[in-house]
């Protein structure tokens, strides 16, 4: 299918379990473990919301998007499933991620662009589009690329710099 025939951002969408793959390469169990505050998520848990998110709220949404006429969204929020999250296994949370996001974006591949039209209305955004949403969901991950990025220099490499990370200001 050309690029133009296809709905935006699905080639972003479906690279993004090689990029979290290449973040995570040095990871010990105990680096996916570690939180650098108690409020804050470890990368086992951001792996662990990506792979709920993936089934949960982003594929639920594209299935209701073809199938029904103007569905209800209501907003998700991380916070809701943070007992479900806490004490993940990054690996199990990461393969059980990527598979679905393969079957998402095979799914994604078929459908047309004029899909991207069909329209939900959502709780806190009002009407929107199912190519809106993928521009969401798209963002969605690189966000959390960006936060497993800062873990991994947090955890891994900044005192590993010595001096040389004293000018890093991390926000892990």
């Amino acid at each position: 299918m050309t690029k133009k025939l296809e709905l935006d951002c699905l080639d972003q969408l479906e690279a993004t379990p090689e990029v979290l793959r290449g973040l995570m390469c040095d990871l010990s169990v105990e680096d996916t473990e570690w939180k650098p505050a108690a409020d804050r998520f470890s990368v086992a848990e951001v792996l662990a919301h990506l792979s709920h998110s993936e089934g949960h709220c982003y594929r639920a949404r594209v299935d209701r998007f073809v199938n029904e006429e103007l569905p209800e969204f209501e907003a998700d929020e991380a916070q809701m499933y943070l007992e479900l999250y806490r004490n993940a296994n990054a690996e199990d949370a990461f393969d059980h991620f990527e598979d679905q996001r393969e079957t998402n974006m095979e799914y994604l591949r078929t459908l047309p662009r004029s899909a991207g039209e069909r329209r939900a209305r959502h709780q806190g955004a009002g009407e929107i589009t199912l190519q809106q949403m993928l521009h969401e969901w798209t963002m969605h991950d690189l966000g959390h690329i960006r936060q497993i990025a800062e873990l991994v220099r947090a955890r891994k490499h900044l005192q590993a710099a010595g001096k040389l990370g004293d000018s890093y200001r991390l926000n892990p």
